[in-house]
């Protein structure tokens, strides 16, 4: 018998009937079949003979490609719309490759408001829905869930989640670790600090769920066919040049379908390549172990020790065992025929789970290992699923790269990739999975940038979330024209979308992002004095960073004097052609047909009414050719400022309205082409009033207009805007220029006490004077009125817009939740997801928190909602006693229906 700590101590020695384990080849196929948790639903032989169960249809109206969880679960879910010509093409059976073999573990909190409610939504489909429908038993069982904390920040982090699942219904506790021990009697607790117990947590049988979801689906209409695999995708270009879906083509017939669903896991990366599409994944070995009987195990709750890095799923009487290591292996050479095969165990990668496990729960010492499940998985560059229509080709749908949470996401995955597909968009917020959104163009077929990222984010998968942390993988991809002078000046920088973007401004010195050393992996050496990375690490804590004082002299300086902000990492498109402000009309909400030299800050609305950007749009006239400053074309046109984070969304969204609209104008993206610098504070005009050729006066230069003029000898589009609630002036610059013009506005500002800021700055400044950011307190599934942007709809003119029936309908209706600033007496930190407490109900959670330095107090910004189910009035919001729980711990908070910093918004129009 192979007992754990054998296991560990001598893993080339392990005692019959265990065989020494082969030398690892990551481009091998399968090993043997091997005795697995599911041997009885999925080791019997397939189908064979290469014919599918059912011939193919001719056509249909979607086709899903893999029958792993997010297939079935996408297939019900469509299905269960009402949608009819499904079909599911599945290789092989039902859930090969990489569904079969998962621990099917299901955790209801995550550090996400979206993910908390996706989750919910699987557990209802597999608990009761499935069985309701079909009277088969998915295979749930509620066991409950444990989170192991060995350290203050890991208790933290629980109590936040806590605090989180108290707004969504989802009972747990924070126990000590005495408790734990009555809980779980087998478990060591001498280095436990506390842990958090989610009573209704649980498991699933990957194979009982997806068998049962294909029996709903088809009973609903639904075609499953095995053993079928993909072969092709026809994509053929319209009228306007856009490539669509066509066909899917088998080596059983062509089905002619307008939209494919792409659910391969492992193999989803092959099949976009069949359609031109990039799929940004990679292919690991991702392992557990299932031990024999252990007694006294019997309906212990799962146990996931992040600090360890291990998982412990009850599996009956015995115990699944496994984890997150630093060194994964990855599949190099994805085999087309593997199916339920599995890899040999590499027990030198998987020995620290090993060591994690006998100490969380010493019985495993002299416990029997049963089996062991080495199977792939995909996993992407920053851990969340690849989901959405993919931007190469429309009707090419993504539902993969589910990082070996496939099964606990699926059920909400599945349900809003259905409603993506039939209503154009999905319910939720889905703008973190969503594949046109998260990453440039430039990045997705990067092999380097997906590997490294991908390694860190599998890596890093058990730490801490903290606020401020950033990745140390796939670094330095882009760089603005600043980035050199400003990391001499001691910048820290953030990346955001592959930029590199100034985050704040140590007086330490220099401290450059360096290449990615794998954490010592792979024979790679570790980074010695790695500056950067120790300033990431100071700032690893749920309290007040060691940089606080910091950030607060750069805010200051830009409240009394001026601080210069590179916001070059935004993202500037131009909008131009002969129906340019017929498109304009139609995408943004305010009116922006007004005369060249005016900007407006708008935003761009989906059908729902929802927010899917705000941005500042400017009318511009006719330039010079190639110029990236003022370029020439015929028509109208309009240069967009969009935050540089969220550009490819802007991007993607605008495109995807123009096509569908077909309207006879261009989007041309100079982002690159072009820096931009911000220079806000009560001195700025008189700083730049010697630096810019032109008159800055608020009689000739007002706020919210633009003009091209003349700075160091360099032609600028200087225009007067504000981020941050200050009198200022952004310069829009040629690329070539930006030095020049950056050094002669510090040179002006010296002797005024400029000072470079960073986003941390604007982060607070931005919060404290009430601006919105989107993805944060702004949202696809916020709608303007509930965001208290009403005043960007141009309701009282008859120009129609998308979003404008849902806004009205709205309006009329009366608003059911609204977005509230809340400040805290008591200086205490805060970063989001804590909940929100009115007259001792809960109503609702923080989205964005930050510290407000000028006015010196803790600022955060939540939807609330009457929990009597009325509409949410200026006079509810005015009425309620309020307070914020942080951790568990509640602290008294006030209620603002407007900025508490300059509410009469004298400062940016230069009244002081």
């Amino acid at each position: 018998m192979s007992y754990m700590s054998r296991a560990w101590r001598a893993p080339r020695l392990l005692p019959s009937p265990w065989r020494i384990p082969r030398p690892f080849s990551s481009a091998s196929g399968p090993t043997a079949k091997k005795s697995v948790p599911y041997q009885k639903t999925l080791q019997e032989e397939g189908p064979g003979g290469g014919e599918p169960s059912q011939p193919p249809p001719g056509s249909a109206q979607v086709v899903v490609v893999g029958g792993g969880s997010l297939g079935c679960q996408t297939a019900y879910h469509l299905a269960k719309m009402g949608l009819s010509g499904v079909l599911l093409l599945e290789r092989d059976r039902l859930t090969s490759g990489t569904t079969w073999h998962t621990a099917g573990l299901l955790w209801q909190l995550r550090p996400s408001d979206v993910e908390v409610e996706l989750l919910a939504h699987t557990r209802d489909v597999v608990s009761r829905d499935l069985p309701a429908e079909t009277g088969l038993h998915t295979g749930w069982v509620e066991n409950g869930g444990l989170f192991i904390a060995s350290n203050k920040q890991r208790l933290d982090e629980y109590k936040r989640l806590m605090s989180l699942g108290k707004v969504y219904g989802v009972e747990s506790h924070v126990l000590t670790p005495s408790q734990t021990k009555d809980l779980y009697p087998l478990m060591n607790i001498d280095d436990l600090y506390g842990t958090l117990y989610v009573p209704k947590d649980g498991t699933m049988d990957p194979a009982g769920t997806c068998s049962t979801l294909a029996r709903a689906a088809t009973a609903r209409g639904a075609t499953i066919i095995e053993n079928c695999p993909v072969t092709g995708i026809q994509v053929r270009t319209d009228d306007f040049g856009v490539k669509r879906v066509h066909a899917v083509e088998t080596a059983h017939g062509t089905i002619q379908t307008p939209c494919v669903v792409n659910c391969a896991g492992v193999w989803a990366r092959a099949l976009g390549r069949l359609a031109g599409v990039h799929v940004p994944l990679v292919a690991m070995h991702h392992a557990y172990v299932v031990t024999e009987r252990i007694e006294g195990i019997q309906n212990m709750p799962n146990v996931r020790d992040h600090d360890a890095s291990v998982y412990l799923r009850l599996q009956g009487d015995a115990l699944s065992v496994g984890g997150y290591e630093s060194n994964p292996i990855f599949w190099e050479e994805v085999s087309e025929k593997f199916a339920f095969g599995l890899f040999d165990l590499d027990w030198d990668v998987f020995m620290q789970h090993i060591e994690g496990a006998v100490n969380r729960v010493p019985v495993l010492e002299k416990t029997g290992i049963k089996s062991t499940v080495c199977g792939p998985e995909s996993f992407t560059a920053d851990h969340k699923p690849l989901m959405g229509e993919a931007p190469e080709v429309r009707g090419f749908f993504l539902g993969c790269g589910f990082n070996s949470a496939g099964m606990m996401l699926g059920g909400g995955c599945g349900r809003e990739l259905a409603h993506w597909i039939i209503h154009g968009r999905p319910e939720k917020d889905m703008y973190g999975y969503d594949i046109r959104q998260r990453f440039h163009h430039s990045l997705t077929d990067n092999n380097r940038w997906i590997r490294e990222r991908s390694h860190e984010s599998y890596a890093k998968n058990y730490s801490v979330v903290f606020p401020h942390d950033e990745p140390l993988a796939g670094r330095n991809m882009r760089k603005d024209p600043l980035h050199e002078e400003l990391l001499r000046q001691g910048c820290v920088f953030q990346e955001r979308h592959g930029w590199e973007r100034p985050g704040w401004f140590s007086p330490g010195g220099a401290a450059p992002v360096l290449d990615y050393d794998y954490y010592g992996a792979y024979g790679h050496e570790r980074h010695r004095d790695y500056s950067y990375n120790r300033l990431l690490g100071d700032e690893y804590t749920f309290d007040f960073p060691p940089h606080h004082d910091i950030i607060k002299k750069e805010c200051l300086t830009c409240r009394n004097a001026l601080a210069l902000f590179d916001m070059s990492y935004f993202g500037k498109f131009y909008l131009v052609g002969p129906e340019a402000t017929k498109a304009a009309d139609w995408l943004f909400s305010a009116d922006v047909s007004k005369a060249p030299g005016s900007t407006v800050y708008t935003c761009m609305l989906n059908q729902q009414g929802g927010v899917e950007s705000d941005l500042t749009v400017s009318r511009i006239s006719p330039g010079t050719p190639g110029s990236p400053l003022a370029p020439s074309f015929e028509g109208d046109g309009y240069y967009l400022a969009i935050g540089g984070a969220v550009a490819q969304h802007n991007w993607s969204h605008i495109t995807t309205v123009l096509q569908d609209m077909k309207f006879q104008c261009k989007l041309l993206d100079c982002s690159e082409e072009l820096g931009m610098m911000s220079i806000q504070g009560p001195l700025s005009r008189v700083v730049l009033q010697e630096v810019l050729d032109t008159d800055l006066s608020n009689e000739a230069f007002p706020f919210s207009t633009h003009k091209i003029t003349t700075a160091a000898g360099c032609q600028v589009r200087a225009m007067r805007l504000s981020f941050v609630g200050e009198m200022g002036w952004e310069l829009h610059v040629p690329r070539a220029d930006c030095v020049k013009v950056y050094r002669a506005v510090m040179q002006a500002g010296a002797r005024h006490g400029i000072a470079n800021a960073g986003y941390r700055a604007i982060d607070s400044l931005s919060i404290e004077k009430g601006y919105r950011h989107w993805h944060a307190d702004l949202r696809p599934d916020d709608t303007p009125l509930e965001a208290g942007l009403a005043f960007t709809c141009k309701l009282k003119s008859s120009i129609p817009f998308l979003g404008r029936e849902a806004v009205e309908a709205q309006k009329a209706k009366g608003i059911f939740r609204r977005l509230v600033c809340f400040t805290t007496e008591q200086k205490v930190p805060m970063f989001g997801l804590e909940a929100v407490w009115r007259d001792g109900k809960v109503v609702g959670h923080i989205r964005r928190a930050d510290f407000g330095f000028a006015i010196d107090k803790t600022i955060a910004y939540g939807y609330i909602r009457d929990p009597a189910g009325g509409p949410v009035s200026l006079d509810f919001v005015k009425s309620g006693s309020y307070e914020l729980e942080r951790m568990g711990v509640t602290f008294p908070a006030r209620a603002h229906t407007k900025s508490p910093f300059d509410p009469d918004n004298k400062r940016v129009k230069g009244f002081y």
